[in-house]
């Protein structure tokens, strides 16, 4: 079978190259597409993904390509992860939004609104080629913001169209390891959006085993998210939230933190990325292991210039990756191929049409929820009715990602700025013109989206 990443040239195609040669399954993917507009990048993630092959039998062939038609064309699966406007985007996202006292964060609030506009339409044009070039292929969805872009391709592809976030899934197999359970067999219940969610049960053997956790400080505590959130606080929801909810529920506290910091997110992404692209252009041999010591750095400081810990901690053992091969959306997305592919059949949380599982949501809203997969497709499962708390932020945010959508099929600048303005971490008509216009500025992508 053929996968095509587009977006080959970024950091996330190590870990899902790694997860194939893992698969001895039959049938499996044995070509491997790489697509990206970067050059230079291409190559660097090329040369990696051979040492990685260095010594394993049948290894899947590797091809890189600047030409998205012929990346598409005959693909099986399509896996995107692709960043418009580059890592310049993403700060301008951050600073256009905190220089106005609002969250600058890529996915979460203007930020990510701003990166959808820009992104939209480049997205609409894979999933017009993808229908043209690759018409039976499944898109496994990594582009943020995950759930507004894979709303907007299903208009062209329907429910080949899935998001993938490893969020929901890492909490539910770290929270059942804290209990001592196999997490293979732990059934969840968790419903939301799209780094927005909150996960309800834990049901093993039967039993429901979250009230067991929130009723155990100490295991709480352990659990990253007793950390970011404070125990007491889930305890008073009576659910484990997404991490991303800690933009919603203390944003005072994240916006005031990343503005303390002196360097968001972006900022020091821009400088560890280009710092690895330098080196890694130098090496003759060692690539591999230079991409694994910048992931670790990474993976170790993520969010923490929202939560008042500091980007440049150095790595301790814990936060070590080994095999980052069998983590996160790596994992999710080849669990999803082979479901597919070879009817195995599994349950994962992913971005997927609602059809009725939520009630209140739209039926043709994008959701995140668990989801049998198979050889027939994706299959969301029905879920309890949510709290009245957790639909009316639900329907909130998907008004807001819906009309940003509209602003990005319009270009209208006033769609843009309503879409801004009912956000709930903007919550001013005012501010909402400011960062409009502020993007509109800063970033020549969403200027040329917004023309009306």
């Amino acid at each position: 079978m053929k996968l095509c990443i587009l977006g080959g040239g970024g950091f996330r195609t190590p870990y899902i190259y790694q997860a194939l040669l893992h698969d001895a399954g039959d049938p499996r993917v044995d070509e491997v597409t790489l697509y990206d507009v970067d050059e230079a990048r291409l190559g660097t993630m090329t040369q990696i993904l051979s040492e990685f092959a260095e010594g394993v039998a049948d290894a899947p062939t590797v091809t890189a390509t600047t030409d998205l038609r012929a990346a598409v064309a005959g693909s099986d699966f399509i896996f995107a992860a692709i960043r418009v406007g580059g890592l310049e985007g993403r700060r301008c996202d951050e600073h256009v939004a905190l220089d106005r006292g609002v969250l600058g964060q890529e996915t979460t609030g203007p930020g990510g609104l701003a990166y959808a506009l820009r992104t939209l339409p480049v997205m609409l044009e894979v999933a017009r080629v993808v229908k043209e070039l690759a018409p039976n292929a499944f898109v496994l969805n990594f582009t943020n913001p995950a759930g507004i872009i894979t709303e907007a391709m299903q208009a062209e592809l329907g429910d080949r169209v899935l998001g993938i976030c490893d969020t929901p899934s890492g909490l539910g197999r770290r929270a059942a390891s804290l209990l001592g359970l196999d997490h293979t067999r732990v059934q969840l219940d968790y419903v939301g959006l799209n780094h927005l969610g909150w996960l309800r049960g834990l049901h093993y053997d039967g039993t429901d085993r979250l009230p067991e956790l929130l009723g155990d400080s100490a295991l709480l505590a352990g659990l990253e998210e007793g950390q970011v959130f404070g125990t007491e606080w889930i305890r008073a929801l009576g659910v484990i939230p997404n991490e991303y909810l800690y933009y919603y529920y203390f944003t005072r506290d994240a916006v005031n933190a990343i503005q303390a910091s002196g360097k968001t997110r972006g900022d020091f992404l821009a400088v560890s990325q280009a710092e690895f692209y330098e080196k890694a252009k130098g090496l003759d041999s060692g690539r591999a292991e230079l991409w694994r010591a910048t992931v670790d750095r990474r993976s170790a400081s993520y969010m923490a210039e929202a939560t008042g810990g500091t980007q440049d901690a150095p790595i301790t053992e814990k936060q070590h990756e080994p095999d980052p091969s069998h983590q996160g959306y790596a994992g999710v997305a080849l669990g999803v191929m082979n479901a597919i592919a070879r009817n195995e059949r599994q349950t994962m949380i992913l971005n997927v049409r609602n059809g009725g599982a939520i009630p209140g949501l739209p039926v043709d809203a994008v959701v995140e929820l668990p989801t049998m997969v198979d050889a027939n497709g994706v299959h969301p499962i029905v879920a309890s009715p949510p709290t009245l708390h957790q639909i009316g932020l639900m329907s909130q945010i998907k008004q807001v990602e819906r009309g940003i959508i509209a602003a990005a099929s319009s270009g209208s600048r006033e769609e843009a700025v309503t879409a801004f303005a009912l956000h709930p971490l903007v919550d001013s008509v005012t501010v909402a013109r400011q960062l409009v216009d502020g993007y509109i500025a800063g970033i020549p992508e969403v200027a040329a989206v917004l023309h009306r």
